[in-house]
């Protein structure tokens, strides 16, 4: 081969995106596959420390006229290479194989299973002995860029409800074969010792989400660990340290194996409690061992998880043996002996916990923070752990990224977990219990489906809101009546810019941050916010005075201050403040009191209105006296929706009557038009008691009763009464044209004084 030819095909290599991993796939510029005269399909085989075979296909769109190959995190290692070194393609021929012996790739595995649904996961697949494989779903191969032909063989039914990762242990012939239906297939059931070295466990095709994160953590430490001649050459010491930090379940620890894994590095985990120990000096005794250790067989990556618990801030602590700990590390990762080809990489999710003095450059250079994944990410997350599930066609992963809002990677690890706990379940009956045997048809026919997936979201909630979780409202708009201008309002205010926030960007306008229902009580301000949330299909944390306000100094502030902070992570979120003028009072009125109120008030107004942002979070705050509340909080950019929830006029009564009676049995002579007109000024709940008491008037005459009557309902009308009363009503008519008046005054909301209240309820 000529020379410029032989450079033609060494390509640098590049990660291939996951819903493409495990298929053996390389994606190759058409120049390349034009020089070399290769169609979509062919077999090539790729050299770098080792050599290992795959399926040529055309380049990414984004990639035309790019000269890189991109590989998945198995071929990469089958290739002993790492993303940005580069790789030998020629093309190659594939034998039909006489026998293939595969083993689990994992020490703790044991499998068993059929050598029939090998043959069709890895049929035409070409294979080589020492190659890590992986079975694959059926779900992802569906785009247009991979031919029909080949697209068909990759869709082969997956074998298991998980992607398994076997080794092949053995081939006949030697060299590049491929499966066909005369092959000999051989499953062993424990992990056979590898004559070669692999580091195929975690690479960064299992890591979904977190791109950006990948290539910033790559600058860090695979350039200082494979190219230490650049640094010297530039004449600077290369990064020894990054932080990473983030809520848990993110991805931290298991994107510190995979850097070790691509960088071809050795490496050292610690956890804190197997650095503590009880004698004097032991403790720092060990950490020093374990970096010599990691000197020695450089290059190293030492991860130290929650190092929150080894190295606490040392003026919080009592304990002399945390001080000298963290002395200690401070001394290793800083010390007079030079680290040469030894990266740290520290984890946690309260790096305010740990000292400051690690929080510097020449220790932890840079802090890199990994949060709650967004829409794409869950995609790429749920499509890596669904990539050995056999799907149905009716699940849509797009849209399951869309509702589960708030879930971190182990939160979508947990998921797709109970789908398929759900899809055995359905399987229990055809098993033999008595052998504890499976036929191999039902494993076959084993698929999860869009349903067990629905059963999963009920009971998998996301991690960081199981603090605050309260349990999801079932309450939708068709269940609400007579409340048609305020739920409009709130449709318009909450699930609009939640559901579509690039619309407010286009028109280039922020969303209501708060909504204030007010109005008399029993109205139905706390349903009209259940619908809201539900319909929005946001998170819902549910909050009330008792549950932020504190004896104990400052405690209150930190609790909502700790709220805002959950809201934000998880967001879309709506937070629901039910009697919302006994957390935020008017300033100043209270005499003597020891100003809880006034400094909660304080941090609401910073939370709503602060420096920090609030994204796609909203406040609803349901009051029935708005003249108590705090002016402060009454004005546009913290409460910009001041929205009166009124008793339901006639037809809004007939509506709620009908929702009541839905699963009521009605004699035909119920006239609920005649009782919505008979109750005037009843609120949504005096006529949830009418409904009730009539129920009950209808067991009293028999507990055998089928119906209730009109006659039932008349006897309950006497027995009940409307809770708002004219002077009520208008009281409220008064206040609400008082703040509109003010509001459209002042451009806000004017001060009320506490001498201004007017006490609500029936006059003397």
């Amino acid at each position: 081969m000529a020379d410029e030819e032989r450079e033609a095909t060494r390509l640098q290599v590049a990660t291939m995106r996951p819903e493409d991993s495990g298929r053996g796939l390389a994606r190759l510029p058409r120049r390349v596959m034009t020089l070399l005269g290769l169609r979509d399909g062919d077999v090539v085989e790729l050299t770098g420390k080792r050599s290992t075979p795959a399926r040529a296909v055309g380049p990414y769109s984004e990639d035309e006229g790019l000269d890189i190959i991109r590989l998945d995190g198995l071929q990469r290692a089958n290739a002993e290479v790492g993303s940005g070194d580069h790789v030998a393609i020629r093309k190659a021929d594939s034998k039909p194989a006489q026998r293939v012996v595969f083993a689990p790739a994992q020490k703790n595995l044991r499998l068993q299973g059929s050598a029939q649904a090998l043959k069709r996961s890895f049929g035409m697949k070409p294979l080589t002995a020492g190659d890590v494989v992986a079975t694959t779903g059926q779900q992802q191969v569906q785009r247009g860029d991979i031919p029909p032909e080949l697209r068909q063989m990759l869709n082969a039914p997956a074998y298991a409800l998980q992607e398994v990762r076997l080794v092949v242990v053995s081939t006949v012939p030697k060299g590049i074969v491929h499966i066909d239906a005369t092959t000999e297939v051989e499953l062993r059931s424990e992990y056979t010792e590898a004559t070669e070295t692999r580091r195929a466990d975690v690479t960064y095709d299992d890591l979904g989400g977190i791109g950006s994160t990948i290539d910033q953590l790559r600058e860090m430490v695979e350039l200082p660990l494979r190219y230490p001649e650049i640094f010297e050459r530039l004449g600077v010491d290369p990064p020894k340290g990054v932080l990473l930090h983030g809520p848990p379940g993110t991805g931290k620890t298991r994107l510190a194996r995979a850097v070790a894994n691509e960088s071809d590095a050795n490496f050292f985990h610690i956890a804190g409690p197997e650095i503590m120990g009880s004698a004097y000096g032991e403790s720092e005794k060990r950490l020093r061992e374990l970096f010599e250790e990691a000197g020695k067989a450089a290059p190293s990556i030492v991860f130290i998880d929650e190092i929150d618990s080894i190295a606490p801030k040392r003026g919080q602590v009592t304990g002399e043996a945390e001080k000298r700990l963290v002395a200690q590390l401070l001394t290793l990762l800083d010390g007079l002996e030079p680290r040469q080809n030894l990266v740290v990489i520290a984890a946690t999710n309260r790096p305010e916990a740990i000292d400051e003095a690690l929080r510097r450059p020449g220790r932890f250079d840079r802090e890199i923070v990994i949060g709650v994944p967004d829409e794409g990410g869950r995609r790429e997350i749920l499509a890596i752990h669904t990539r050995g599930m056999p799907l149905d066609g009716g699940v849509d992963l797009r849209e399951l990224a869309r509702r589960t809002y708030g879930f971190v990677g182990a939160d979508l690890a947990a998921l797709t977990r109970e789908a398929a706990i759900e899809a055995v379940r359905g399987i229990m009956p055809k098993i033999n219990l008595e052998d504890g045997t499976i036929p191999p048809e039902v494993l076959d026919n084993l698929s999860v489906t869009g349903s067990d997936f629905e059963e999963a979201l009920k009971r998998v909630q996301p991690s960081a809101m199981r603090e605050v979780m309260v349990q999801a409202p079932n309450v939708g708009w068709d269940d609400i009546g007579g409340l048609d201008a305020a739920r409009e309002r709130l449709r318009e205010g909450v699930e609009l810019p939640l559901k579509n926030p690039e619309a407010f960007k286009r028109m280039g306008i922020r969303p209501a941050k708060g909504f204030l229902l007010y109005g008399p009580p029993g109205t139905g301000k706390t349903l009209l916010a259940k619908a809201a949330a539900r319909e929005a299909e946001a998170n819902f944390i549910a909050t009330k005075s008792s549950d932020l306000l504190s004896k104990w100094y400052g405690e209150s502030e930190q609790q909502i201050a700790r709220l805002f902070a959950r809201a934000r992570q998880v967001a879309p979120t709506v937070i629901f403040i039910d009697e919302l003028d006994s957390l935020v009072p008017a300033r100043g009125g209270g005499i003597g009191e020891p100003q809880v109120t006034e400094r909660v008030v304080n941090t609401i107004l910073a939370e709503m209105d602060g420096l920090e942002e609030l994204q796609s979070v909203v406040v609803i705050g349901a009051t029935n006296r708005p003249n108590l509340i705090d002016p402060a909080l009454l004005r546009p950019g913290r409460f910009d929706e001041l929205l009166y929830v009124p008793v339901p006029e006639e037809s809004g009564r007939r509506r709620i009557l009908a929702i009541h009676t839905k699963a009521m049995p009605l004699a035909d002579d119920v006239d609920l038009d005649a009782l919505a007109d008979r109750a005037e000024r009843f609120t949504g709940a005096d006529l949830e008691d009418l409904v009730r008491r009539a129920g009950l008037f209808a067991l009293r005459g028999s507990l055998e009763a089928t119906q209730v009557t009109m006659a039932n309902f008349e006897a309950a009308l006497k027995e009940t009464r409307a809770s708002v009363t004219p002077e009520m009503e208008r009281d409220y008519a008064e206040i609400e044209s008082k703040l509109k008046q003010e509001a459209m005054s002042s451009g806000g909301i004017g001060f009320i004084t506490p001498g201004m209240l007017k006490p609500l309820g029936p006059k003397e």
